[in-house]
Parts: structure tokens; C-alpha cells; sequence
């Protein structure tokens, strides 16, 4: 069992305690959350320079600006109507957001806004965001590899089975009509090689398929550990 740690209780602690502690959080922040605060209007009076580090932007060019500058346009008018309908009235609003870098990269971003109150008047928005960009990434890969299965599955079932159950047909036909003349005989076979001519083809561009799959994955695997270094 691991021993319990005790809260913090700040009220024991003095002015220049309470001053370093403050500025320890701040750091940690710093370091691992893009942090901001605007006025009411969405103008930004603060980012921190894990802001700056994921955006590009230095600390001149966002500061009196509007988080706009960082709008992808993948999200829809709709999507930041209800994040400010939320905050505005102090609610606390908590989402993802895809955002543009200032060298065109996206990036996304799992973020909360908090309405900084003042005897009950929204004062400021103070939005932390932690960058989920490999995670959502990951959901789309998926995606694309389950989208490719299931062409694969189609491609099966409308290019394999039909042919087999032709050929598995004809071939019970042969065996068991013994009294079928040479013409009807050559008619059926000549079915069947057509039926076989079509299998045959179909596994060739199954195995493109399958191969151009396998070097998109290598090539984005490839990309990925070249962003990490």
C-alpha cells in the first residue's frame, strides 16, 4: 500500500512561500500546457511560451490579436458559436480543436476555457490546451486502415465468391449430366476458363492492393519517426 499524501494547506503557508509555490506551478505549466488568457472580447492579453513553441507565432505578433489567427477552418462556425454561447454565460467549456501553425502545420489541441470571474462579471478566459495531435492521428489511421479492410471485404465477396460458386456450379453440372453432347460440353468448359480468367485477375489487383497499402503504412511510419527526430 502507498502512503497517502497530504494536501497542501496554503493557508499555512507565508507570502514568499506561497510566491515560490506559484511560481513552481507556473513552470510546470509552462512546460507542458499551452496556456492563454483573453478579455471578454477574445482579444489574447497573455500566452505562455508553450504557445508560441506549438504556433510558431512569437509573443508580438499574438498578443492584442484574436485566437483566429490559429482558426484551420476545419471546424464549423457552429462548433465556436457554442463554445462562446458556453463560456459566456461562465460556464466551463472542454473540447478538441484543430489549429493552424504559422507555417500552415496542424496541430490539435484538447482545451478547456475558464471564465475568470469578478463579484459575478466575466472578466477574463483563461484556455489550457494540451496537444493531442499523435492520438488523433492514430484514430485516423485506423480509420483509414479499417476503411481499406473493408474494401478488401467487398472486393471479396463481389470478386471471389460469385466467380467460385460459377465455377463450383459448372463443374457439378459436368459431373453429374452424363448425357451432355460436345457442344454444351465446350460451352461449359469455355465458362469455367472465362470463370478462372476472372479469378486470376481479380488476385492480381488484390495483390496491388494489398502491397499499396502496406507501402502507404511504411511511408507514414517512415514520416512519423522522421517528425519525432
Amino acid at each position: 500500500m502507498s502512503k497517502a499524501v497530504d494536501k497542501i494547506d496554503i493557508s499555512k503557508h507565508s507570502k514568499k512561500n506561497l510566491l515560490v509555490l506559484l511560481k513552481a506551478y507556473q513552470q510546470a505549466i509552462d512546460e507542458s500546457v499551452i496556456s492563454s488568457i483573453t478579455d471578454p472580447q477574445g482579444t489574447i492579453l497573455y500566452i505562455n511560451k508553450k504557445f508560441c513553441e506549438v504556433s510558431k507565432f512569437s509573443e508580438n505578433e499574438l498578443l492584442g490579436q484574436n485566437h483566429n489567427m490559429i482558426n484551420s477552418g476545419h471546424h464549423p462556425k457552429e462548433f465556436f458559436a457554442a463554445m462562446w454561447k458556453c463560456i459566456a454565460s461562465g460556464s466551463v467549456w472542454h473540447g478538441e480543436v484543430k489549429n493552424v501553425a504559422k507555417d500552415g502545420s496542424h496541430y490539435w489541441v484538447d482545451t478547456v476555457i475558464i471564465p475568470i470571474k469578478k463579484e459575478e462579471r466575466i472578466i477574463q478566459f483563461l484556455s489550457l490546451r494540451m496537444l493531442i495531435t499523435e492520438k488523433k492521428e492514430a484514430v485516423v489511421e485506423r480509420g483509414e486502415h479499417i476503411k481499406s479492410l473493408e474494401e478488401m471485404l467487398s472486393m471479396t465477396s463481389h470478386k471471389v465468391r460469385k466467380p467460385i460458386s460459377t465455377f463450383l456450379g459448372l463443374m457439378e453440372l459436368i459431373d453429374t449430366d452424363k448425357q451432355l453432347e460436345k457442344p454444351e460440353q465446350k460451352l461449359i468448359l469455355q465458362y469455367a476458363k472465362d470463370t478462372a480468367m476472372e479469378l486470376d485477375s481479380f488476385t492480381r489487383e488484390l495483390t496491388t492492393f494489398i502491397y499499396e497499402t502496406k507501402e502507404k503504412s511504411r511511408m507514414k511510419n517512415v514520416h512519423d519517426a522522421a517528425r519525432v527526430k
